[in-house]
């Protein structure tokens, strides 16, 4: 009886796409696309304590449906922008834009400090776009009731938002009288694929892009680097902070499958009773996963959580699989310092519209080989389609994203009509498995860093950086100076002609 009532647990658990085992490959969730959260998970004060006194906020009455003629099309909603006009030497001027991603544009004006720390150097105008759908800019109201209606979600994808962002930055030189002012445009994660995509698809509304970590590779089983992909990339930053770490990850999946959910509550100090072993494996690979694509100097996370681990104290009254359990404990602890409980902590859940973008366009084909230290899970399209569809109505389309953007192929296609676009990677994040980790051409190129991590280069300068971000950063301004260079070299020629 009670092998059968956790199948059925175990069955709820992937329909609710929150399960950790074996079937966790119908899990709609992936690792979070952001290039903010690492910031925001370690310092989650930023948030309330940033602000920009130069900064102004905008409202574009934006367009619902730019790709058809039906009434409805016409809707329009408004859509945040912000601008800071501190460093701009005026019009014909460069203009650095942020292409914001799957958030409110809040927590990436607060974190993302590369577009002001480069202004001065440009003497760009600096621009901040809020994605449709997140934060302040979202049609018919709220999200939770936008995600209810299958009509208002269809105008949520990609496609719709990269328009956006075109009518947006036309709009803005327009209103500015700088119609020569080049466009530079940035983002990280997916804001960097957008970023790349939005160059490729309107390379004369911008010169260039800047997409930071941008797994544009991670689609429609693309060969990645390495071929594990994602949880291969997260194994490799642990056990090179410590191979017995790494030894004691793997070993606990099983030992907490078959632990008793009392003892394994207690010894976690769960904010409420364990209901299965998948609830806490859930837990831990989230933090885990997240660590590593957020292993940000100075604290680097993973060494955290390692050090707590290796340095736990053994228990001479306990047997093998609770002296690991303690250890894995110690490890929660090191990194979540100070929290009164752990695990299943009460939260406001709100609904966010990435899943929704994960069940369209965004398939991702995240799974778990053999070769980590996670249980294995492969991803099984099948049955994320099936996840998909009972949630919405619709199965995803997994093949879309290559059919509209590209990706097969990707160098010798791009080195053919692309140019100016810079992928930058830091290789201990998970996701640059998915990323373009060699150039392309002269002008479409890959900046990787041995030790970086997830949008990592995006962030505002500290005088703690290590000289290697530092030459990172400074590699990138030096490939933008040299495209608004020969922009202006060509302007001058087409001028005096």
């Amino acid at each position: 009886m009670k092998h059968s009532m956790f199948q059925w647990l175990l069955i709820l658990c992937m329909t609710v796409v929150l399960a950790v085992s074996q079937a966790a490959a119908t899990r709609i969730d992936i690792p979070r696309l952001s290039p903010t959260r690492g910031v925001i998970l370690e310092q989650p004060e930023i948030l309330k304590t940033w602000s920009c006194e130069e900064c102004q906020t905008f409202y574009y009455n934006q367009t619902l449906d730019h790709f058809n003629y039906r009434p409805e099309s016409y809707t329009k909603f408004q859509q945040r922008y912000v601008m800071n006009f501190q460093y701009w030497g005026g019009p014909n001027a460069p203009i650095l834009a942020y292409l914001g991603a799957e958030s409110s544009i809040d927590s990436e004006l607060a974190v993302v400090g590369f577009v002001n720390d480069t202004a001065p150097q440009l003497k760009a105008l600096q621009v901040f776009i809020e994605h449709r759908y997140y934060g302040k800019s979202i049609p018919f109201g709220s999200i939770e009731e936008v995600m209810k209606n299958a009509s208002t979600r269809g105008y949520f994808s990609s496609a719709q938002a990269i328009a956006d962002y075109a009518q947006i930055l036309l709009h803005i030189k327009k209103k500015l009288h700088a119609q020569h002012s080049p466009v530079i445009v940035t983002g990280g994660s997916y804001g960097g694929m957008l970023a790349s995509w939005f160059r490729l698809k309107y390379p004369h509304i911008t010169i260039g892009a800047l997409a930071s970590s941008a797994p544009i590779l991670y689609f429609d089983n693309i060969t990645l680097t390495p071929p594990g992909g994602y949880y291969s990339v997260v194994t490799k930053d642990f056990k090179e902070a410590s191979e017995t770490c790494y030894q004691t990850i793997r070993n606990s999946w099983s030992v907490i499958q078959h632990h008793d959910l009392d003892n394994l509550s207690q010894k976690f100090k769960t904010c409420k009773p364990l209901t299965s072993a998948s609830e806490l494996k859930y837990y831990l690979m989230s933090l885990y996963t997240s660590v590593a694509q957020y292993n940000h100097p100075p604290v680097y996370p993973v060494t955290v959580i390692c050090d707590g681990i290796d340095g736990a104290a053994n228990s001479s009254s306990g047997n093998e699989d609770d002296i690991l359990l303690d250890k894995i404990f110690a490890g929660v602890v090191a990194y979540k310092v100070n929290e009164t409980c752990y695990v299943n902590p009460p939260r406001n859940r709100t609904e966010n519209g990435w899943r929704w973008q994960r069940c369209s366009e965004m398939v991702m084909p995240i799974g778990i080989g053999n070769d980590t230290m996670f249980p294995p899970s492969p991803f099984n399209l099948s049955s994320f389609e099936n996840a998909c569809k009972s949630i919405y109505g619709v199965p995803p389309r997994p093949h879309w994203i290559t059919s509209y953007y590209g990706g097969h192929d990707i160098k010798f296609i791009l080195q053919r009509f692309g140019s100016n676009i810079i992928f930058s990677n830091g290789l201990r994040d998970p996701y640059s498995s998915g990323g373009v980790l060699e150039s392309i051409s002269t002008s479409i190129v890959a900046v990787t860093t041995k030790n970086g991590s997830h949008c990592l280069d995006l962030h505002s300068a500290l005088a703690t950086d290590p000289p290697w971000l530092v030459e990172q950063r400074a590699t990138e301004v030096k490939i933008i100076q040299q495209w608004l260079a020969n922009y202006f070299a060509d302007l001058r020629a087409l001028i005096k002609h």
